[in-house]
């Protein structure tokens, strides 16, 4: 209750309360505070001359305001044009609020009886809201008195007070044991057995321990509040224009006998049970604003702990900066040293070279001399030729530049060190303030995921509740045998679909999203298991099958990972398993891509089930609209496929195979003006309006025995890097093409001639498997 002791004390004295009036404006007054800042207004502005002038009341009011504080700046406040108001300097009361200083106290031999009068026309602004009212003829008695807060402040003031203490105790009152609710007084156990015997007349009495008695003090019933305007009458009704209790006698003479009343304690009870809603809201916002505060305690520790590991953090780079700068240093000092080195043993070498020659030619010179001083003719002339050469040649081995240094004494090596110097003075903190928070992590749809052959088709989407702006997502797949991720797509899409992964094949998916501030976290991560693609024995698959056949792979019941599996070639069922409650998301069974199944799936039960280990392992496609050359037209779920044009025209199936066994037919649906259709494999990147088979990028059968219903088959075995054709089940010739190696998807190339349906799905050929065997 500690912080209700403000709302308890009066904006002027800055004591509890006493006498407390409410003013006009709600704010309340010690009756003696009101008294001490009314302000008399002039004769000729009183009420009633106002009322005859035709000068209403809030003109004057708001007339008065502006003068009072017209000079609030100064910190002084007037009646500004009053005769009768002298300015009077303005104070602050206890609780900060602006007033003006109280008129000068009485003599302390007068009691309060005897104080003066309210003088007329007196006007009185609150110090709160700083509203000017003017009183009438009754003063302040006009102002209602707040026993609610007379009552607040008693029982405050007794949760407040000491140890209750005995009552009959002359000296040194001792703590009260019990309380006599009849006597109503307080006694300590002496007192009690001395003055108030439990027998006799007082033995009927009810003694209460004094926490109790305090209580029932409390209770005891407070004078009840009368009418301001008839005083002897006590408040029966509630006016709702005026919005205040009023009496009977207001209602039949006084200025509220036309407007609607209201039953007092009707209007008690709906206005306790508003003030009781309306405190609901404030005390959702009382207990915001103490978490908010405990945020804000929280956030002064994390900031020293920041500060401390920011300090750290700073005194670590610029210790970086030194040891790179001292690494920097010992580096150029080796290259001086190297320099250094370099210079003298140059030279040294120089000296060494020049000692020797010079010693060579000191002993050429002084031989020379020798041989002068010889006075044999015919001996000397004998070596005398060679000397002469001798000596010349000598002479030109000290020619040009023999005798210059061939290093300076000078380091041509100059530091540049103003760059650095530059850099370390811009040395500042970069404001890391982001203008938008970084992106949730995405969420997969599991109900959009799904696996067809050897493609993925992967969905995703922002959290339901995310306003952050996101730029783009980033998709990435590992390599399928659980090494690294690498990006298969970056841009603003929320779905794609990767095709040319490995049949039978697992691999893991992620997707992250991006703005300019940074990047997300990745999202859950996604397994895929692509089709198989096995040679196995065919069996008939009776549909519809139960999904409950299905096993589905399953993950710990706490992981965070989600697990996409075929349960049969060319389609996905998966399960959700990342809480402790499971919950389990199934893709519908689409219906198979052959001409004539159409199934869908059932709740019934069923006789035969099939084993899942011996299902055929194909796998299923049809021809890709979007790949083919305009001039192709197709029928069939894409299945049939024909041309516009005269002209040989490319179409490819929408599966691409990289190893494994596959086989396909294609029937010939029309063969008209004996066409030269071409059937075979393709790069994604052959040409679509040539002939199959005429770049490098095509490898086909263009001539045999094609006729109208014939059925082609083409049998790529990347296993054995081979590609082989039939008609009509027979082979044609040994193997067409060998050493087959790439990504590689079914092509035909026709004209407006041919029409072909694709059939795939289908067994190995016996007579390739026969001849597997023998092999």
């Amino acid at each position: 209750m500690d912080e209700m002791e403000e709302e308890l004390k009066c904006p002027v004295c800055g004591s509890f309360y006493r006498e407390p009036l409410i003013l006009p404006c709600s704010h309340n007054l010690c009756q003696a505070c009101a008294r001490n800042i009314l302000v008399q207004t002039p004769e000729a502005e009183s009420p009633q001359s106002r009322r005859a002038s035709g000068v209403s009341d809030y003109d004057y009011l708001d007339l008065d305001k502006m003068s009072l504080y017209s000079e609030a700046d100064s910190g002084y406040g007037s009646y500004g044009g009053f005769a009768s108001a002298p300015t009077t300097p303005c104070q602050k009361s206890p609780n900060g609020v602006r007033v003006f200083p109280p008129a000068a106290p009485p003599p302390p031999h007068l009691p309060p009886a005897a104080l003066a009068p309210v003088p007329r026309n007196a006007c009185l602004t609150c110090p709160q809201c700083h509203r000017s009212l003017i009183l009438d003829e009754r003063g302040l008695r006009g102002f209602p008195k707040n026993r609610v807060l007379e009552g607040v402040i008693d029982r405050y003031q007794q949760s407040k007070a000491a140890a209750l203490r005995c009552q009959l105790c002359e000296k040194a009152p001792k703590e009260a044991t019990v309380m006599c609710e009849q006597c109503d007084v307080f006694y300590c156990e002496p007192c009690r057995l001395r003055c108030h015997p439990p027998r006799g007349p007082l033995a009927k009495h009810r003694l209460v321990p004094p926490a109790q008695g305090r209580v029932s003090r409390r209770l005891s019933p407070r004078k009840i509040s009368t009418c301001t305007d008839h005083e002897l009458e006590n408040h029966s009704m509630y006016c709702v224009q005026c919005k205040m209790p009023v009496c009977y006698q207001c209602l039949e003479e006084g200025k509220h006998s036309s407007h609607e009343v209201k039953a007092l304690g009707a209007m008690w009870k709906l206005h306790k049970s508003q003030l009781s809603q309306a405190l609901n809201g404030l005390s959702d916002r009382a207990k915001e604003a103490k978490e908010f505060l405990v945020q804000l305690r929280n956030m002064v520790q994390q900031i020293q702990e920041n500060s401390v590991e920011f300090e750290a953090c700073l005194v670590a780079q610029c210790d970086a900066l030194i040891d790179a700068l001292n690494r920097r240093k010992a580096q150029l000092l080796s290259r001086v040293n190297k320099e250094h080195e370099h210079k003298l043993k140059v030279v040294r070498d120089q000296i060494s070279h020049c000692t020797v020659k010079l010693r060579q030619t000191t002993g050429l010179m002084e031989y020379c001399l020798e041989v002068i001083k010889e006075n044999d003719p015919s001996g000397f002339l004998q070596i005398s030729d060679a000397l002469i050469r001798r000596v010349h040649l000598t002479e030109d081995q000290w020619g040009k530049g023999t005798l210059t240094p061939r290093m300076t004494t000078d380091f041509d090596l100059n530091l540049d060190s103003a760059p650095l110097l530059q850099s370390i003075h811009q040395l500042d903190f970069v404001q890391m303030k982001a203008s938008s928070p970084v992106p949730a992590p995405p969420i997969l749809q599991l109900e959009e995921c799904c696996t067809h052959n050897n493609s993925a088709t992967l969905s995703w989407k922002q959290p339901p509740l995310s306003t952050v702006q996101v730029e783009g997502y980033i998709l990435e797949l590992d390599d399928g045998n659980g090494g690294q991720f690498r990006e298969v797509y970056v841009g603003k899409e929320t779905m794609c679909t990767v095709d040319g992964l490995h049949f039978n094949s697992t691999y893991s998916a992620r997707v992250k999203a991006f703005n300019k501030t940074g990047v997300s976290q990745y999202s859950k991560t996604l397994v895929l298991q692509t089709s198989e693609d096995t040679e196995s024995e065919e069996q008939t698959l009776p549909f519809p099958v139960p999904l409950e056949r299905f096993q589905l792979r399953r993950m710990s019941p706490f992981s965070s990972t989600l697990n996409l599996q075929p349960s049969f070639s060319g389609r996905s069922y998966f399960e959700l398993r990342s809480s402790s409650h499971p919950l389990s998301l199934h893709s519908s069974l689409q219906s198979l891509n052959s001409a004539g199944c159409n199934f869908e799936t059932q709740s019934a039960p069923y006789s035969q089930l099939v084993d899942i280990k011996k299902l055929v392992a194909v796998a299923w496609f049809s021809f890709d609209p979007g790949s083919a050359h305009s001039d192709i037209l197709f029928s069939n779920d894409n299945l049939t496929v024909t041309c516009n044009s005269y002209d040989d025209r490319v179409v490819l199936g929408k599966t691409g195979f990289s190893k494994g066994l596959h086989y396909w037919e294609l029937s010939i649906d029309r063969y008209d003006n004996h066409p030269d259709p071409a059937f075979g494999v393709a790069r994604v990147d052959v040409l679509k309006d040539v002939m199959l088979g005429k770049d490098d990028k095509a490898w086909a059968m263009t001539e045999g025995g094609i006729t109208k219903g014939a059925t082609v088959g083409v049998l790529l075995d990347l296993t054995r890097r081979t590609l082989t054709f039939s008609i009509n089940e027979d082979q044609q010739g040994p193997v067409a093409f060998e050493n087959m190696e790439g990504l590689f998807f079914p092509a035909v190339s026709l004209n407006r001639n041919v029409q072909v349906t694709l059939h795939t799905g289908l067994p190995v050929p016996e007579f390739y498997t026969s001849r597997a065997s023998m092999q």
